[in-house]
Protein backbone atom coordinates (compact mmCIF):
# COMPACT_ATOMS: atom_id res chain seq x y z
CA UNK A 1 0.00 0.00 0.00
CA UNK A 2 3.04 2.12 1.31
CA UNK A 3 4.43 2.09 -2.86
CA UNK A 4 0.76 3.15 -4.12
CA UNK A 5 0.99 6.27 -2.35
CA UNK A 6 4.53 6.56 -3.17
CA UNK A 7 4.16 6.20 -6.83
CA UNK A 8 1.34 8.68 -6.93
CA UNK A 9 2.96 11.96 -4.91
CA UNK A 10 6.63 11.24 -6.97
CA UNK A 11 4.25 11.72 -9.58
CA UNK A 12 2.62 14.63 -7.97
CA UNK A 13 6.08 16.03 -7.03
CA UNK A 14 7.23 15.80 -10.73
CA UNK A 15 4.27 17.77 -11.58
CA UNK A 16 4.67 20.26 -8.66
CA UNK A 17 8.12 20.70 -10.10
CA UNK A 18 7.14 21.17 -13.80
CA UNK A 19 4.74 23.77 -12.48
CA UNK A 20 7.44 25.39 -10.69
CA UNK A 21 9.94 25.90 -13.66
CA UNK A 22 7.15 27.65 -15.59
CA UNK A 23 5.90 29.85 -13.20
CA UNK A 24 10.05 30.41 -11.76
CA UNK A 25 10.35 31.83 -15.88
CA UNK A 26 7.35 33.56 -15.91
CA UNK A 27 8.48 35.62 -12.67
CA UNK A 28 11.93 35.83 -13.51
CA UNK A 29 11.62 37.32 -17.31
CA UNK A 30 9.22 40.46 -15.61
CA UNK A 31 12.16 41.29 -12.93
CA UNK A 32 13.90 44.23 -14.20
CA UNK A 33 14.50 46.39 -11.57
CA UNK A 34 14.73 43.92 -8.82
CA UNK A 35 17.82 42.47 -9.70
CA UNK A 36 19.13 40.62 -6.59
CA UNK A 37 15.49 39.11 -6.66
CA UNK A 38 15.86 37.72 -9.91
CA UNK A 39 18.95 36.35 -9.54
CA UNK A 40 17.80 34.34 -6.42
CA UNK A 41 14.88 33.32 -8.42
CA UNK A 42 17.04 32.21 -11.73
CA UNK A 43 19.05 29.85 -9.33
CA UNK A 44 16.44 28.20 -7.93
CA UNK A 45 15.39 27.82 -11.47
CA UNK A 46 18.03 25.87 -12.23
CA UNK A 47 17.84 23.91 -9.41
CA UNK A 48 13.95 23.40 -9.83
CA UNK A 49 14.88 21.71 -13.56
CA UNK A 50 17.66 19.38 -11.61
CA UNK A 51 14.81 18.94 -9.36
CA UNK A 52 12.79 17.86 -11.83
CA UNK A 53 15.52 15.11 -13.60
CA UNK A 54 16.28 13.44 -9.85
CA UNK A 55 12.36 12.97 -9.68
CA UNK A 56 12.82 11.26 -13.07
CA UNK A 57 15.57 9.27 -12.30
CA UNK A 58 14.12 7.94 -8.95
CA UNK A 59 10.89 7.24 -11.10
CA UNK A 60 12.40 5.41 -13.80
CA UNK A 61 14.64 3.22 -11.70
CA UNK A 62 11.42 2.32 -9.65
CA UNK A 63 9.65 1.25 -13.01
CA UNK A 64 6.83 4.43 -12.57
CA UNK A 65 4.86 5.42 -15.29
CA UNK A 66 5.19 9.18 -15.92
CA UNK A 67 2.46 9.26 -18.39
CA UNK A 68 -0.11 10.14 -15.09
CA UNK A 69 1.67 13.74 -14.47
CA UNK A 70 -0.08 15.61 -16.92
CA UNK A 71 -3.25 15.24 -14.58
CA UNK A 72 -1.76 17.05 -11.70
CA UNK A 73 0.25 19.13 -14.22
CA UNK A 74 -3.19 20.11 -15.26
CA UNK A 75 -4.28 20.87 -11.49
CA UNK A 76 -1.00 22.54 -10.78
CA UNK A 77 -1.09 24.74 -13.58
CA UNK A 78 -4.88 26.04 -12.48
CA UNK A 79 -3.00 26.57 -9.29
CA UNK A 80 -0.32 28.85 -11.40
CA UNK A 81 -2.81 30.50 -13.23
CA UNK A 82 -4.19 31.86 -10.14
CA UNK A 83 -1.15 33.06 -8.34
CA UNK A 84 -0.32 34.60 -11.88
CA UNK A 85 -3.74 36.27 -12.12
CA UNK A 86 -2.57 37.90 -9.10
CA UNK A 87 0.01 40.06 -10.93
CA UNK A 88 -0.75 43.30 -11.70
CA UNK A 89 0.56 46.77 -10.37
CA UNK A 90 1.79 45.12 -7.52
CA UNK A 91 3.28 41.89 -8.96
CA UNK A 92 6.44 42.18 -7.51
CA UNK A 93 5.11 42.05 -3.84
CA UNK A 94 2.38 39.53 -4.64
CA UNK A 95 4.72 36.95 -6.42
CA UNK A 96 6.87 37.26 -3.57
CA UNK A 97 3.82 36.23 -1.35
CA UNK A 98 2.89 33.61 -4.08
CA UNK A 99 6.08 31.85 -4.43
CA UNK A 100 6.51 31.90 -0.30
CA UNK A 101 3.68 29.80 -0.08
CA UNK A 102 4.12 27.79 -2.95
CA UNK A 103 7.35 26.65 -1.81
CA UNK A 104 6.14 25.90 1.66
CA UNK A 105 3.65 23.57 0.05
CA UNK A 106 6.74 22.01 -1.45
CA UNK A 107 8.19 21.66 1.68
CA UNK A 108 5.05 19.84 3.30
CA UNK A 109 5.15 17.83 -0.21
CA UNK A 110 8.49 16.50 0.45
CA UNK A 111 8.39 15.92 4.01
CA UNK A 112 5.35 13.43 2.79
CA UNK A 113 7.20 12.17 0.25
CA UNK A 114 10.40 11.39 2.46
CA UNK A 115 7.90 9.58 5.60
CA UNK A 116 6.34 7.26 2.71
CA UNK A 117 9.32 6.11 0.89
CA UNK A 118 11.32 5.57 4.54
CA UNK A 119 8.48 3.35 5.28
CA UNK A 120 7.87 1.41 1.35
CA UNK A 121 12.24 1.11 2.55
CA UNK A 122 13.44 3.13 -0.26
CA UNK A 123 16.17 5.28 0.97
CA UNK A 124 17.14 6.17 -2.99
CA UNK A 125 14.11 7.99 -3.04
CA UNK A 126 14.54 9.41 0.92
CA UNK A 127 17.79 10.39 -0.47
CA UNK A 128 16.68 12.89 -3.49
CA UNK A 129 14.10 14.42 -1.63
CA UNK A 130 15.93 15.31 1.15
CA UNK A 131 18.00 16.74 -1.42
CA UNK A 132 15.57 18.86 -2.80
CA UNK A 133 13.63 19.32 0.36
CA UNK A 134 16.91 21.45 1.81
CA UNK A 135 16.77 23.43 -2.03
CA UNK A 136 13.15 24.28 -0.85
CA UNK A 137 13.83 25.23 2.25
CA UNK A 138 16.91 27.48 1.18
CA UNK A 139 14.48 29.47 -1.02
CA UNK A 140 11.47 30.09 1.58
CA UNK A 141 14.08 31.18 3.93
CA UNK A 142 15.51 33.53 1.36
CA UNK A 143 12.07 34.38 0.76
CA UNK A 144 10.95 35.12 3.68
CA UNK A 145 13.93 37.65 4.71
CA UNK A 146 13.82 39.04 1.80
CA UNK A 147 10.16 39.94 1.37
CA UNK A 148 10.89 43.10 3.37
CA UNK A 149 13.50 44.51 1.80
CA UNK A 150 11.45 43.59 -1.91
CA UNK A 151 8.24 45.43 -0.49
CA UNK A 152 9.96 48.18 0.50
CA UNK A 153 11.80 48.77 -2.58
CA UNK A 154 8.62 48.04 -4.61
CA UNK A 155 7.22 51.05 -2.21
CA UNK A 156 9.73 53.39 -2.94
CA UNK A 157 9.51 52.96 -6.51
CA UNK A 158 5.58 53.63 -6.32
CA UNK A 159 6.28 56.45 -4.10
CA UNK A 160 8.21 58.51 -7.25
CA UNK A 161 5.46 57.40 -9.49
CA UNK A 162 7.67 55.39 -11.17
CA UNK A 163 5.41 53.02 -13.07
CA UNK A 164 8.22 49.89 -13.72
CA UNK A 165 7.51 50.14 -9.47
CA UNK A 166 5.80 46.72 -10.56
CA UNK A 167 8.62 45.16 -12.13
Amino acid sequence: MEAHYLENWLRDAHAMEKQAEDMLKSQAKRLEHYPELRARIDQHLHETEHQAEKLERVMHDLGIDTSAMKDLGGKLSAFGQALGGMMAGDEVVKGGIASYAFECFEIASYRALIAAAEKANQPQVVQVCQEILQEEQAMADWLSQHLDDTTQAFLARAENDDLKAKR
